[in-house]
C-alpha cells in the first residue's frame, strides 16, 4: 500500500467520519419472555413494567437513570463490567399484548416492545406472526443536542430523543433481520394488537466496527461526485467489512459499498470511486428509494449517499466484523 494511498484513506477518515456515542443502559424489562425454560416459553412478555404506559415510561426513565449512575463509577469498575458482559447469541420465543405507545405524538398508536432500550447495539433476526398488519421499530440513540435534524424521532418526552427507523412491510407475518438499540413491532391503530415471535440476537459492546451515531453529510470528495453528498460510516480498510446497517436519514439515501482498491487494469466497465486518477475502488451503489430501512452489506467501505448538493443527517446502528 502507497504513502499516498494511505494519506488519501486518511484524509477521508478524518473528514468524513462522525460517531455520536449513545446513552440508555440495558435492562432486562421484558420478564416472562419466552426462553429455554418450557415453563416460560408461552407466557405474555408484556411484563409488569410495560402494561401500562404509565410503566412504560417509568421503566425508560430508570434505565436513564441507571446509565446515569454508571458514567460516574471509576473507570476501572466500568471497565470490569464491561468484561464481565456476555455477548453471545441469546434466542427467546414468546407472544406479546400491545400497548399504548407512550411516544410523544404516538399515543393514539399501539407498541409492544421486544428487546428494550440498550447502550449496547443489538443485531439479530426477528420472525413474527401478529394479530394484523404491523410496523417494524427499531431505535436508535438516544440522539445528543443538535442531533435532531430531520430525521425521524421518538421520544418518552422533549428532552430525551431517539432516531426511529419505521419500516411497514405491509404484512402480519415475516422476518427482519436489524440492528439497533432497542426493537419493537407497532401498529397506527388504537386496539391492542397480539404478536408471536422468535428472535435470535447479540447486545454487542461499541468498538470500531459496531457503532451507533448520527452523521451530517460533507461535499463528496469522489472525483466525478463533487455536487453530490457523502456520510462515510465505515472507513476505507484492506480488511473486508461484513454486517448489518439499520438507518434512518432526513431525505432518501443510496447506499455505498466499496471495493479495493482495485489493481492496475482491474478497472474494466464496472463503477468505480476514487479521490484520484491512481486509487480507484469498486462501487456499489444501491438505491432504496426510501430514508429507513437496513442492508445486510460486505465491502472495504461503507457509506451512505445523495446526489443532492444539501448536506443531510442520517442516524444509524451497525454491527459489522472483519
Amino acid at each position: 500500500m502507497t504513502s499516498k494511498y494511505v494519506a488519501s484513506l486518511l484524509l477521508a477518515s478524518v473528514l468524513l467520519m462522525s460517531v455520536a456515542a449513545l446513552s440508555v443502559q440495558a435492562a432486562d424489562a421484558l420478564k416472562g419472555s419466552g426462553s429455554s425454560n418450557p415453563e416460560t416459553r408461552h407466557k405474555n412478555v408484556c411484563g409488569d413494567q410495560l402494561c401500562t404506559v404509565a410503566g412504560a415510561k417509568q421503566m425508560m426513565k430508570e434505565k436513564m437513570t441507571e446509565k446515569a449512575m454508571a458514567e460516574k463509577m471509576p473507570a476501572k469498575k466500568v471497565m470490569q463490567k464491561q468484561m464481565n458482559a456476555y455477548h453471545g447469541w441469546e434466542t427467546k420465543t414468546g407472544t406479546i399484548t400491545s400497548i399504548q405507545d407512550p411516544g410523544v405524538g404516538h399515543e393514539s398508536h399501539q407498541l409492544a416492545i421486544i428487546l428494550p432500550p440498550s447502550s449496547n447495539v443489538y443485531k439479530g433476526i426477528l420472525t413474527y406472526d401478529a394479530s394484523e398488519n404491523i410496523q417494524l421499530v427499531g431505535l436508535h440513540g438516544p440522539l445528543a443536542s443538535g442531533e435532531d435534524a430531520g430525521q425521524k424521532t421518538w421520544s418518552l418526552d422533549e428532552n430525551t430523543k431517539f432516531a426511529l427507523t419505521f419500516v411497514d412491510p405491509e404484512n402480519s407475518a415475516g422476518s427482519w433481520v436489524f440492528t439497533g438499540n432497542a426493537l419493537a413491532v407497532h401498529t397506527k391503530n388504537p386496539k391492542p394488537f397480539t404478536t408471536s415471535y422468535s428472535i435470535s440476537y447479540m447486545e454487542n459492546q461499541l468498538t470500531n466496527t459496531v457503532k451507533t451515531g448520527t452523521i451530517t453529510s460533507v461535499q463528496d470528495p469522489g472525483l466525478g461526485h463533487e455536487s453530490h453528498q457523502l456520510a462515510i460510516i465505515l472507513p476505507p480498510s484492506d480488511k473486508t467489512y461484513t454486517g448489518v446497517l439499520t438507518y434512518s436519514a432526513s431525505e432518501n439515501i443510496q447506499l455505498v459499498a466499496l471495493h479495493g482498491p482495485l489493481a492496475s487494469g482491474e478497472d474494466a466497465g464496472q463503477k468505480t470511486w476514487s479521490l484520484d486518477e491512481n486509487t480507484k475502488f469498486a462501487l456499489t451503489f444501491v438505491d432504496p428509494e426510501n430514508s429507513m430501512g437496513t442492508w445486510v452489506f460486505s465491502g472495504n467501505a461503507l457509506a451512505v449517499h445523495t446526489k443532492n448538493t444539501e448536506p443531510f443527517t442520517v442516524s444509524y446502528s451497525v454491527v459489522a466484523g472483519q
